[in-house]
């Protein structure tokens, strides 16, 4: 199945030659979740911390559906 993903911040430099929010087609096998997207991109699960499929907030263990669009954020600190 094809999902779409956006790595947002640090995480672009996991798929060199991207940016920050760049659109990433990955295709999955059925039943994938949101860390086997990550295993496929590459991203350790230690540098992402927020995940949302299709706009609503997800755990890393979501199922993943054909054509969904995942957003995924390192940790966000600031002061």
């Amino acid at each position: 199945m094809l999902v779409r993903a956006k790595l947002f911040a640090t995480l672009a430099r996991h798929l060199p030659g991207t940016h920050p929010g760049a659109v990433i087609e990955a295709d999955l096998p059925e039943g994938a979740t949101v860390a086997d997207l990550l295993a496929k991109l590459g991203v350790p699960l230690s540098e992402a911390r927020m995940f949302f499929v299709n706009g609503r907030v997800r755990p890393v263990d979501w199922a993943l559906q054909p054509n969904d669009e995942v957003g995924v954020f390192p940790p966000i600190g600031g002061g």
